[in-house]
């Protein structure tokens, strides 16, 4: 590869070119800015890692790269050492491959026949396909990447770690050294042992001279796999291209957070109440025993990673999702695990995938609201249409639904306004119990505040209300107390002086030891970065 000029510190060193170079990239929608100038380079050979809390932009920058949405106008991008438009796809920018959380896999499907998605199969006489060459050549690849499995076999049946190294492999099939590898929460579901094996195979990509582009959530992860690490923050770069290497977790945290704008205190709450809602020993998918008692008048937040229960437990405690064990209760009368049981217990349940869950995007506001409760709005079987419009509309009004009509199809509105009209039907059934999953994920700015405000307003009626979010800010703002979850349990509460952004943060992710890390800094491993010029400077692996 062609290098840079010299750098100004007399090494005489070249910088290898750089394979991505983001000078300044943004993207607005319908009542929101996700990203503001954005700046993000990738050097051949490189880990380079990308985070920041959910909101600030990190997905965007994602689509943007992979060209699955279009950047605003005057976008300046360099790929592969020429200017490029992301949005129209061509050979440089197919080499940009992306590997998603989900995967992507078919689990019915072999190895071998994943491995030929989009790139097809060696073919012989009449167009039969050699199986017995693509069998080798899958277990020569997947070898490469230090797993072995027995590549005709279902990948339904591999462990998670195969899983993504096929994932991995796959999407390095047909690249050159100049490839480009975006991996996107690719830990979510691993245990440790998957994650130093998924690791190993990131760094065999890096050795080839692969740029690596990591998300993750898990500051840990970050910090021992990463050469450099960017920070976004509601859109914003915080940090650009920071070596690892200087950062612990406390810096990292402080590039998260930064000076977020508050959105208010929470009110000094009135006296509490009794246990309204009483969980005892929850067992569910990923849930091991989970218990909680919350007050009437109480808001507990409930903090967690991806898999850690966190995203379950209001949908168990509603019974939206299974439960297979462990009691449920309201003001002391015993709850089944049925969503009529539920809403005839007086608990409301907001999840978070608004409108696959939460809504029915073709009915219109009127209909939206009324739908759970329709006592009071009929007469001899017959829904009364005027009384039911003059409601719904009190209560749009009462949330500030923009625009205030309730004649418009629900998916008409942004999400900010889907959701606050979402909240406006469970509270106007009157609940004692208030369940929240993710409350503003989707929302835009301006109906923040007003979303959070109807949840204090609910508390100060006396309801119990249980918040899950991934936001430690909005935890923070809400909750009088956070219970924070890792694999299925409880394992920390916080509240009062300890109820802060970090603490949440840190109790999130566990204070974990850094001699690994540190093992590798005074050991490192070196690739070779990859080029057609020779000669390059090797590269520290972590």
């Amino acid at each position: 590869m062609s290098g840079l000029a010299p750098s100004g510190s007399g090494t005489g060193l070249q910088e290898p070119r750089l394979l991505l170079d983001v000078q300044s990239i943004s993207k607005t929608f319908p009542g929101q800015v996700a990203l503001q100038e954005a700046r993000f380079a990738l050097r051949p050979g490189e880990v380079h890692a990308l985070v920041g809390q959910n909101g600030s932009g990190k997905s965007t920058l994602i689509k943007l790269l992979s060209g699955y949405i279009k950047a605003d106008r005057g976008a300046r991008v360099d790929l592969f050492g020429r200017p490029a438009d992301l949005w129209h796809r061509d050979e440089r920018s197919s080499r940009i491959r992306v590997v998603h959380q989900d995967l992507g896999l078919v689990g019915p499907l072999s190895t071998v026949e994943n491995l030929g998605l989009g790139h097809g199969y060696a073919t012989g006489v009449g167009g039969r396909i050699k199986w017995r060459q693509e069998n080798a050549r899958a277990q020569e690849l997947l070898s490469d990447f230090g797993v072995t499995p027995d590549v005709r076999a279902p990948v339904a049946s591999l462990s998670a770690a195969e899983q993504a190294a096929v994932a991995i492999v796959r999407a390095l099939r047909g690249l050159d050294d100049e490839g480009i590898l975006v991996l996107d929460e690719p830990t979510a579901s691993l245990n440790r042992g998957e994650v130093d094996a998924l690791f190993r195979a990131v760094r065999r990509a890096a050795g080839r001279g692969v740029g690596v582009i990591f998300v993750s959530h898990l500051l840990e992860e970050v910090l021992d796999l990463s050469d450099r690490v960017t920070v976004l923050r509601d859109g914003w770069v915080t940090a650009a291209g920071v070596d690892a290497a200087s950062l612990d977790e406390e810096a990292l945290i402080r590039h998260i957070i930064g000076n977020a704008v508050s959105l208010g205190a929470r009110p000094e709450p009135a006296a509490r109440g009794a246990h309204r809602l009483e969980v005892e020993s929850l067992v569910g998918s990923t849930l091991r025993g989970v218990s909680l008692k919350v007050r009437a008048g109480e808001v507990v937040g409930v903090a967690g990673l991806i898999g850690s229960g966190r995203d379950e437990l209001p949908g168990a405690i509603f019974g939206a999702t299974p439960r297979f064990l462990g009691k449920v209760l309201v003001d002391k009368n015993k709850v089944f695990a049925d969503p009529h049981e539920s809403v005839a217990a007086a608990m409301a349940y907001v999840p978070a995938d608004r409108k696959a869950a939460g809504m029915i995007p073709r009915h219109r506001v009127h209909e939206h609201l009324t739908l759970p409760q329709l006592g009071g709005l009929q007469r001899w079987g017959k829904l009364l249409h005027r009384k039911s419009h003059r409601e719904a509309r009190q209560w749009a009004d009462r949330v500030d639904l923009q625009p205030l009509d309730v004649h418009r199809r629900m998916e008409k509105f942004s999400g900010g306004n889907q959701q606050k009209a979402v909240l406006a039907r469970w509270l106007r059934t009157k609940p004692k119990v208030l369940l929240l999953s993710e409350p503003t994920q989707g929302v835009d700015v301006g109906a923040k505040p007003i979303i959070y405000d109807l949840i204090d307003g609910a508390a100060a009626e006396g309801l119990a209300v249980v918040v899950a979010s991934s936001d430690p800010s909005e935890l923070v703002r809400l909750s009088d107390r956070v219970l924070v979850m890792r694999g299925g349990q409880v394992v920390a509460e916080l509240s009062g002086r300890q109820l802060t952004e970090s603490r949440v943060i840190a109790e999130t992710l566990g204070r974990t030891s850094l001699r690994r890390r540190q093992h590798r800094r005074d050991h490192p491993v070196r690739f070779p970065v990859i080029g057609s010029g020779g000669g390059q400077p090797g590269h520290d692996a972590r």
